[in-house]
């Protein structure tokens, strides 16, 4: 019988700078399983609602997370707008739409450079961070910031888009999806990019299902769920469907969060020519005095935010679950049975946020 052992894996990731860390239980160079340490980074972002009143606090939970800022902002607005009856004026209700596709693709194209560099395609991984800086300029001009951006208020937007930066967005929409189709066809069909993905941490559907598994993690084992068709900000005034595949494995899910760009991409032009003029903002007043439970799809998957007031400017209690939280356990399913030399790659492929779960 082969001898058994535990190696540490992380918080120093060879491809993330995450502070992850598993417990490996390994025969040989197989892993029999992995458990996962969760917690020591721990922020306490949501203990500060009783020292930043509701309009203060929506700065905090922007910070949870750099590349997910725009998502947490948006699903914490939304469910102290649902609160207190706040009615978001059509115009920012499809700015809101345009920014969360534009951060989708920021942080979709992040993760394929690093995945890129996880299998050692270090001149791929150039080529998507230099497209996501286009991504980020985008968001720059529209509101100011490229990571953190605080356009989001209760009752509305803080920034337009004028005619001239819409004019400038689209054009170089149609640059971008021109290269990232490229770049598709790299990561699609290139021998050594195959090789290492293909049939790589399978994870079937009854599986991720049961795992609760979110996302491009989930949905590149054929579920179905996406927020987006809740209808929540324009989403419901745009067509679309949930992109999925069947296969389960490392490449399905590089198919998927790709493919998930050309849609962003689609979702910005059909809110562009659909958007209406109007307001910005709402006025709001008073103080939140209920609770909500609001639901977004984050580029990573499935967001939860829960929101409790008493009618004071404090919140009593605000929680947050986030996508990775939801996609541990996957992940140490696809880990059981992987090779070592595989696990790198795999702990890739659910774009795990430490920070956002560890908040």
């Amino acid at each position: 019988m082969a001898k058994r052992s535990v190696i540490p894996y992380g918080p120093q990731h060879p491809v993330l700078p995450e502070p992850i860390h598993l417990d490996l239980v390994i025969e040989d160079e197989k892993v029999i399983e992995a458990i996962p340490s969760i917690g020591f980074v721990h922020r306490g972002l949501e203990g500060l609602v009783d020292r930043r009143d509701y309009n203060e606090y929506l700065y905090v939970v922007e910070r949870t997370c750099g590349i997910c800022s725009f998502g947490h902002g948006l699903g914490y607005v939304e469910a102290i707008e649902h609160i207190m009856n706040v009615e978001v004026p059509d115009r920012a209700k499809f700015l809101r739409t345009i920014w969360c596709e534009l951060s989708r693709m920021h942080s979709h194209m992040l993760w394929m450079g690093l995945m890129a560099d996880a299998f050692g395609f270090e001149s791929l991984f150039y080529q998507c961070w230099r497209i996501r800086e286009k991504v980020l300029d985008m968001l720059e001009m529209t509101t100011g910031g490229r990571l953190i951006f605080s356009v989001n208020k209760v009752g509305g937007v803080l920034r337009d888009i004028n005619p001239e930066q819409e004019r400038i967005i689209l054009d170089t929409l149609a640059g971008i999806e021109k290269d990232v189709r490229d770049i598709y066809n790299t990561f699609m069909t290139d021998y050594s990019v195959e090789s290492r993905m293909k049939g790589c941490g399978h994870l079937s559907k009854v599986q991720a299902m049961e795992l609760g598994c979110a996302g491009p993690f989930g949905r590149a084992s054929g579920i179905r769920t996406d927020m987006r068709k809740r209808g929540y900000e324009a989403y419901g005034q745009l067509d679309f469907e949930p992109i999925t595949s069947v296969f389960g494995d490392c490449y399905a899910r590089c198919d998927v969060r790709i493919r998930e760009v050309f849609q962003s991409i689609d979702l910005i032009r059909q809110a562009f020519a659909k958007i209406p003029g109007g307001d910005l903002a709402v006025p709001v007043k008073g103080n939140p005095n209920g609770e909500y439970f609001c639901r977004i799809e984050q580029p990573r998957g499935e967001a939860i935010y829960y929101v409790h007031g008493s009618g004071k400017k404090y919140i009593d209690r605000f929680r947050m679950r986030t996508p990775t939280f939801a996609n541990l356990p996957g992940l140490c399913e696809t880990l059981k049975g992987a090779s070592l030399a595989d696990v790198g790659l795999l702990i890739v492929t659910i774009d795990p946020c430490i920070s956002c779960t560890e908040r």
